[in-house]
């Protein structure tokens, strides 16, 4: 089984073409738990699987979470495999990929860097209040797409003060809360200046922090855009694992035409050998 493996700002994926559907489908998820679990495997966030176009696209994009589960769309997944499209003849330098959550386009910057149109916001909540051992945290929720990816976005400009433990809890917790019926990806803000702010996501499916969470970016922006806090029509985010950026257009009470862009990274390519496989049907 042949692989590639990329990142976008950290964070990382396994990519596996699976357009003759030589992989059955009912074994990608098992699939994606073991290739993507760390020191005894190649290691993941994520695993992107790359599918025939159903609805007019070039082609289309499954990502599972580290956990086997499905996501709906993955930014920095997206933007990868936009290149991995490109690099591999599937499309052009504006490749239009089918996802869960519905179409993505990507748009070649240069070698390295793309950037892809997040699907537009379907809810937005700029202020639902979560308690977590006994303090009360304002979070703003959005999700992109339809079904959307759901994101909870708390302005804490301490985080990083924070024990990471501490903070991981504290994650844990907001992601699984009542408040989030299907669960969140959970993104921590510390505002910088206008037009800027740094981030840490903690994301469901991967049950931890990641270096950057690309659809985090484009809630972030939103929720910031529509609580008139960014300053403008674009955000800088620096997240651990690199700069990413969102530009939008806001009218009124909604967000749409949301730009991702930054850089991604083409780790390696191989194989996976059959030992590796071995006990997946």
């Amino acid at each position: 089984m042949q692989f590639t493996k990329m990142h976008g700002a950290g964070n990382d994926f396994v990519i596996l073409d699976n357009r003759d559907s030589a992989i059955p489908a009912e074994s990608l998820p098992a699939l994606a738990r073991r290739l993507c679990e760390a020191h005894r495997s190649i290691g993941a966030d994520g695993m992107l699987v790359v599918v025939g176009a159903v609805r007019g696209g070039d082609y289309g994009m499954l990502y599972f979470n580290r956990d086997g589960s499905l996501g709906e769309m993955c930014g920095n997944g997206a933007r990868c495999i936009c290149r991995y499209g490109y690099e591999h003849g599937l499309a052009g330098e504006r490749p239009r990929v089918e996802t869960t959550a519905g179409l993505v386009t990507g748009e070649r910057v240069d070698r390295q860097r793309w950037r892809v149109r997040l699907n537009d916001p379907s809810v937005v909540d700029l202020h639902r209040a979560v308690t977590v051992d006994g303090t009360v945290y304002d979070c703003g929720y959005a999700e992109l797409g339809e079904p959307g990816i759901p994101h909870a976005v708390v302005l804490l400009p301490t985080y990083e003060t924070w024990a990471r433990e501490s903070l991981r809890s504290l994650g844990r917790a907001l992601r699984a809360a009542d408040a989030f019926p299907r669960g969140a990806n959970v993104s921590f803000v510390k505002p910088l200046g206008s037009g800027s702010v740094q981030a840490l996501t903690y994301e469901r499916g991967v049950e931890d922090f990641t270096l950057a969470c690309g659809t985090g970016c484009g809630a972030i922006a939103t929720v910031l855009a529509l609580r008139g806090l960014t300053g403008g029509d674009s955000l800088t985010i620096t997240m651990p694992g690199g700069e990413l950026s969102v530009s939008l257009h806001r009218e009124g009470e909604k967000v749409r035409d949301l730009f991702l862009t930054g850089p991604t990274c083409l780790v390696c390519e191989g194989e996976v050998s059959e030992e590796m496989l071995a006990g997946i049907e």
